[in-house]
């Protein structure tokens, strides 16, 4: 293929995913969060920038949308701080989808993060990234569960405050 049938083509496919993020304001907008053109460019552009760094590729696509999709009902994203979290989202995405040595699937993963995000984190991409995908990523390299917690592990007290 020459370089400028690949130019093309990769036009095409960034073309094709602005335009799919550009449709999922269809379903956001019920939480008021809406995306400019402009937005869904620039989320590409964070994609193909966090795919590069963790030295990752990606066939098809999907996985931006799916995390607005997710995302866009937690109480903890508004219009004013929705662009910013999704870039971070997507980095953070992309970086522990390597620090779990894709053991876990995206959907598995978002939905981790989204549960952590609106629970644990109340809000906190810092909390996200650095303590609950952290413990998470750890434990499902070592074979646990990715909620898995070492405070289960210790016997709890009878009713005699006896172990």
């Amino acid at each position: 293929m020459s370089f400028e049938i690949m130019n093309v083509f990769s036009s095409l496919i960034q073309k094709q995913a602005v335009d799919e993020i550009v449709k999922c304001n269809d379903f956001t907008f019920r939480f008021g969060l809406t995306l400019s053109r402009q937005d869904a460019i620039e989320l590409v552009e964070t994609r193909t920038l966090s795919l590069k760094s963790n030295g990752r590729i990606e066939f098809g696509g999907g996985v931006v949308e799916k995390i607005i999709k997710e995302f866009c009902d937690s109480p903890y994203i508004s219009m004013h701080n929705y662009v910013e979290t999704l870039h971070e989202l997507i980095e953070i995405f992309y970086f522990y989808k390597n620090e779990t040595l894709d053991l876990i699937s995206d959907d598995e993963l978002i939905k981790f993060m989204k549960n952590s995000f609106d629970g644990k984190c109340q809000g906190s991409l810092a909390l996200l990234s650095g303590r609950e995908l952290e413990k998470m990523a750890r434990n499902v390299r070592y074979g646990y569960a990715p909620d898995y917690s070492e405070d289960n592990e210790y016997d709890e007290e009878d009713e005699d405050g006896e172990y």
